[in-house]
């Protein structure tokens, strides 16, 4: 665990508790984060498209 002390922007803050459905701002600047990083990761994954070569049956895969 990593305390940490930040300002944020209280009109911001209160947007994304609103919109998050959390009831702390713990809750939501954890979300936010863990968010963030699902979208830098998949950001990462996507320069890999097209350059890999697979050889699979993805119909048989499917009815499995």
């Amino acid at each position: 665990v990593m305390r940490t002390n930040i300002v944020i922007d209280d009109d911001l803050m209160e947007k994304a508790i609103d919109v998050s459905g959390h009831k702390t701002k713990k809750e939501t600047v954890e979300d936010a984060l863990k968010l963030y990083v699902r979208i830098k990761e998949q950001t990462q994954i996507r320069q890999y498209r097209g350059k890999i070569e697979w050889d699979g049956d993805l119909e048989s895969m499917r009815r499995d």
